[in-house]
């Protein structure tokens, strides 16, 4: 199996021995308290699940700023965003060197994680910008990423944790949400040689599944794993539960046994566009996932990335040798009315755009609202169903 991203073994941060999670839960009712905001917990999950091997915490200030500027750290690790704890009140844990995180995004904010501080440090909001401008490519304060990244505060909180909670995500999500480890065993167990991660934060419509199914059999893989962002998305995305509902009816129908696992991952999307892209190629290494579909506008949110920017940063950006994850590079695809079959655009020739049955986001929750099902050559009638259900609810 593909080995994980800096080290010949996985090392997940989360605490499985009984007896030792025990202790340092009762440990955390004497220790001073910081209540994480909702970017740093998704970092403690994943963190605690091992997607984020080899980190062993949060970065302190000189890994975040040269992540941003190079992609990878003060000690030359390769890694694409910085993986931080900030936060805008430090008053309770100043002078600590070892405190509980407590969980912002679960009622009575139960301890994530325990911390070993090792620094306590200033952020300058001009280092703040510059670290929002590296990563999201922009300081337009109305992408969703920038929004989020440039209010978490100006303390940074860095050092090591042992985490003991995965947050809401194994109780709201028992059935999808999966630690790398678990990945990692499940593919061993399937006897999965060459893996095909695909990454989605939203339902899978025909050009989706076409896509899974093209990435396995150009590169003769053993199986798909569809890896489902089940954090905070921004307003208007379609919610976890009903992605996942969708998401299982089409394995169910249209494809083979044994050729799918449906999981999920707890962070919160970035929209960090390119960037974003190679962090999924980190932490998709890191659950066993030989290869990444990598499509148009991947992890991007609105006008901000050109097209394929998020393929281009691996030829630009990623060292030779860095990542062992190999891309699989997708054009946009679409039903064709020609061939009767769904087709990446730019392999088929012979083509107007009126040959391509093509609805925007936009149209397809208008006309899903209203009742009315998409196309049968966009979405699979039943998937379209659970929509329809979902949207009508919404609006009633």
């Amino acid at each position: 199996m593909i080995k994980p991203h800096g080290s010949d073994s996985l090392n997940p941060l989360f605490v499985y021995d009984t007896e030792k999670h025990h202790q340092l839960m009762k440990e955390a009712e004497s220790l001073p308290t910081l209540m994480l905001n909702s970017a740093a917990a998704a970092n403690a999950v994943m963190l605690g699940a091992g997607y984020f091997n080899p980190l062993d915490g949060y970065m302190d200030l000189a890994d975040a700023l040269s992540v941003a500027e190079n992609l990878h750290t003060a000690e030359g690790l390769f890694w694409p965003t910085p993986i931080l704890n900030l936060t805008q009140d430090i008053s309770d844990i100043e002078g600590a060197s070892r405190i509980a995180l407590r969980d912002p995004n679960t009622e009575g904010n139960p301890v994530m994680a325990i911390m070993d501080v090792d620094k306590i440090e200033t952020v300058s909001d001009e280092q703040i910008q510059f670290m929002a401008g590296e990563i999201f490519g922009t300081l337009d304060p109305e992408h969703p990423g920038v929004a989020t990244f440039t209010s978490l505060g100006n303390n940074l909180v860095s050092g090591k944790i042992q985490v003991l909670s995965f947050s809401y995500f194994q109780n709201d999500f028992p059935d999808t949400f999966r630690t790398a480890v678990e990945i990692r065993n499940e593919i061993s167990e399937r006897g999965w040689e060459k893996v095909v991660a695909f990454q989605t934060r939203n339902p899978m419509h025909r050009a989706h599944e076409e896509l899974c199914r093209m990435a396995m059999e150009r590169l003769n893989a053993d199986g798909v794993v569809v890896h489902m962002l089940l954090g905070k998305l921004k307003k208007g995305d379609i919610p976890a539960p009903v992605r996942d509902a969708c998401i299982r009816k089409m394995v169910e129908l249209y494809f083979p046994k044994n050729s799918v696992m449906v999981t999920g991952y707890g962070f919160d999307m970035l929209y960090a566009g390119p960037r974003e892209a190679v962090l999924h190629a980190v932490f998709r290494q890191n659950m066993g996932a030989t290869h990444l579909i990598v499509g148009r506008d991947h992890a991007g949110v609105g006008d901000y990335y050109g097209a394929f920017d998020a393929q281009t940063i691996f030829d630009e950006k990623v060292p030779a040798g860095a990542l062992d994850i190999e891309i699989f590079r997708a054009d946009h695809t679409a039903y064709s009315k020609k061939l009767n079959r769904v087709v990446m655009m730019n392999e088929a020739e012979d083509h107007e755009k009126d040959d391509f049955v093509i609805l925007s986001g936009t149209k397809v929750r208008q006309i899903l609202g209203e009742g009315i099902a998409p196309p049968p050559e966009f979405s699979r009638p039943e998937v379209a169903q659970i929509l329809m259900d979902y949207y009508q609810s919404e609006n009633s």
